[in-house]
């Protein structure tokens, strides 16, 4: 039961990821498409997780976790860039 849960789960934040690209590539402008890189990012961890959950393997947690951190932080410097101009002052 738990692996057909785990199939569907997969499918579907597959096509949301999906989605997001078209949204990132069509977007009307530069929030929409900061927005929809941060919906990738979120939708790969979740990918990454169910496959580590899928496998077993507890490494891809680790890797969940890092991604995580530095969708984070490029969140930050692309809204930082978008309203001020740069990002390091």
């Amino acid at each position: 039961m738990i692996g057909i849960a785990l199939s569907t789960a997969l499918v579907c934040f597959g096509l949301a990821l999906l989605m997001n690209l078209v949204l990132l590539w069509r977007g009307p402008d530069l929030p929409d498409r900061i927005l929809a890189v941060d919906t990738i990012v979120i939708n790969i961890i979740a990918l990454i997780v169910l496959y580590g959950i899928r496998s077993g393997n507890g490494l891809n947690f680790e890797a969940a976790m890092l991604l995580a951190m530095t969708g984070f932080v490029s969140t930050v410097a692309f809204c930082r860039y978008m309203l001020r101009g740069d990002v390091i002052e």
